[in-house]
């Protein structure tokens, strides 16, 4: 059997494009699960209760009850829309990512460390998606920012 560098160069590339293709669906995936979760079961609620929450929200850096909230909801709203859509994934991954790390290590600091666990874990896929971006099926992919 002969094989040539055009034929093993071409069948590598295949192979590249398929497993390209398998990654993005994974990230389809845990975008569309962990900006879901995070916007229904938390996000949503501090959306609609604001006028209630603003004055006895916590205040862990000393931002005020408001502006916390204020943050909150930004980040576990219009960011977590914005992963599941995948436009500016990376960016977006970053307040998230954020406020898991100041849930778990200021607000519950000095909780034990099953109250922590929770907000590590929603952390970890914020994490990856500002090292991997949102894959091929990701409005990302559509839409480029031109460089001065």
């Amino acid at each position: 059997m002969h094989l040539s560098i055009a034929a093993v160069l071409g069948d590598i590339g295949r192979k590249t494009m398929k497993q390209e293709t398998w990654n993005s669906i994974g990230l389809l995936i845990l975008r569309i699960g962990i900006g879901v979760f995070m916007l229904v079961a938390h996000g949503w609620g501090k959306l609609v209760n604001f006028g209630d929450l603003a004055g006895r929200f916590p205040d862990p850096i000393g931002l005020g009850s408001g502006l916390s909230l204020t943050l909150a909801v930004f980040a576990e709203v219009l960011c977590a829309i914005l992963i599941v859509v995948g436009l500016g994934t990376r960016f977006a991954s970053v307040p998230l990512l954020i406020t898991m790390l100041v849930a778990a290590f200021v607000v519950h600091a000095d909780d034990p460390w099953a109250k922590k666990e929770f907000a590590l874990l929603y952390a970890i896929p914020f994490l990856t998606l500002i090292f991997t971006g949102g894959g091929q099926y990701a409005l990302d992919r559509f839409v480029r920012f031109k460089k001065p």
